[in-house]
């Protein structure tokens, strides 16, 4: 049964509050300043690597009890479990088109702009050092089906204290399917485990009282580390990405929400704050509590997006896809090294596999562009060397195109369950009526409202 629909009336008799007392107003401002004080300042920038870094710790700390949350709370309200294994299984089918297409779009980008033509590279001058070459051995050490022997945790307390979002993700839903069966002895626990919820939820509007704070360490210590100079060195592959990652978002991602009469513009526009968030820290993970709560906030269905949002951050990467294609066939271009379209289909192959399972993993997309190279062979792994000193730039970009395909990924599979409420989406979007998640008021918890609708951002002042 589909969660009852809010019908409460915007609020009257308050005044909308400034735009310069809103959240996205000083992450912006935060990023500003920290590529300043990044470039004019290096070291300084530098140096301010523990506060980006102690940010994104916390909203670590978070993400495995909101996922695990979540998810049971999600399972615990519906009527059957059939409805889970199908929720599921159209999220993972929706994963494999997505990723399949996001691959194919940054392939015949390389092939139409072929931004690694006449560098003239060779594979022998090119020496491993540093990161590098221990993302090279993690990616050759790494199977093609690694992202299902991961699947399964060693024990239930080390995928949570590891921060392993897959891992959890598997004992929720089999913890949250238990709980359903046993039917009225869990119910009180279900009714707990909702209240926890809400508990959680207000810590993680504490701990986003800080996201200026750590967006402006985060990205000082990106550009003094590493300069804007390394932005112009490899311009032409930087450019081509951001741009076919434009382009999947507004024409591919943006052609899916205008069959579900959703306007692309105005859901990026609802997560503005997520994605300057995620710029600011170059993590997704950073804005995943939010992204979710944000979601509900769209009236869809706890279960959804419980199921949907964190599975899609290991299976639906289509940034990080557009990324492996781009970034393989640029290191053949580079190298000088022949590709034929059957070699590159081989290729594409590969990654759809080599891609699932990376998420959060610090250095995942290297490690998975080196596990594709090195499961193939027909391309130097060492060729990697020619672009990581700007993968730290690219980065952001696969972590921004990552957030919005989960977001449409979420739409798509409450359409697929019929249960997407098109007109009170639009509503929200609009501004025109409160952003209340139904099926947390169905279960009789409301979280916090600076995490269910475009805030006001009076939250930045005071909790």
């Amino acid at each position: 049964m589909a969660a009852p629909v809010s019908t409460a009336s915007p609020q009257t008799g308050t005044a909308p509050k400034p735009w310069y007392r809103q959240l996205y107003f000083w992450v912006l401002t935060a990023i500003a300043t920290g590529i300043l004080t990044g470039g004019l300042w290096p070291s300084v920038g530098v140096a301010l690597e523990p506060v980006g870094t102690t940010f994104v710790s916390a909203i670590k700390m978070l993400i495995t009890p909101i996922v695990f949350l979540t998810i049971v709370t999600g399972i615990g309200s519906v009527d059957s479990l059939g409805r889970v294994g199908r929720v599921g299984l159209k999220s993972l089918a929706y994963f494999q088109a997505g990723t399949l297409v996001a691959l194919l779009v940054g392939l015949i980008a390389v092939n139409v702009f072929q931004p690694g033509a006449g560098v003239h590279a060779h594979p022998g001058d090119l020496q491993l050092q540093g990161d590098a070459a221990q993302y090279v051995k993690d990616g050759e050490e790494q199977s093609w089906w690694h992202f299902i022997t991961d699947l399964v945790p060693e024990s239930a307390v080390g995928a949570f204290a590891e921060g392993n979002i897959l891992q959890v993700l598997f004992f929720s839903v089999l913890f949250g399917i238990a709980l359903k069966a046993v039917g009225p002895i869990g119910e009180p626990l279900v009714d707990g485990v909702t209240r926890l919820s809400a508990v959680v939820f207000k810590i993680l509007h504490y701990v986003m009282l800080a996201a200026p704070i750590g967006a402006f360490g985060a990205m000082a210590y990106t550009i003094g580390k590493y300069g804007v100079s390394t932005l112009t060195s490899l311009g032409r592959l930087i450019g081509l990405f951001y741009g076919t990652s434009a382009f999947f978002v507004i024409v591919i991602l943006g052609s899916v929400t205008a069959l579900l009469k959703i306007n692309i513009f105005r859901l990026l526009g609802y997560l503005r704050e997520e994605f300057l968030l995620v710029l600011g820290t170059s993590s997704s993970e950073s804005a995943l509590p939010r992204l979710m709560a944000k979601l509900e906030g769209l009236g869809l269905r706890r279960d959804i997006v419980g199921l949907t949002v964190p599975t899609g951050y290991s299976f639906n990467l289509d940034g990080s896809s557009i990324y492996l294609s781009l970034a393989a066939v640029y290191i053949a271009q580079a190298t000088d090294t022949p590709l034929s379209i059957t070699q590159q289909l081989g290729l594409l192959a590969v990654m759809i596999l080599t891609s699932k399972g990376s998420g959060g993993i610090t250095g995942a997309g290297f490690i998975a562009l080196a596990a594709t190279l090195s499961t193939v062979g027909t391309v130097p792994a060492a060729g990697i060397m020619l672009i990581f000193g700007i993968d730290k730039f690219m980065s952001e970009c696969r972590a921004l195109t990552n957030l919005a395909g989960n977001s449409v990924a979420t739409l798509v599979v409450a359409r697929w369950e019929r249960v997407l409420d098109t007109a009170h989406v639009n509503a929200v979007l609009h501004g025109k009526t409160p952003a209340t998640p139904p099926a947390q008021k169905a279960a009789g918890s409301t979280p916090p409202a600076d995490l269910t609708k475009p805030q006001p951002a009076a939250a930045i002042d005071s909790p």
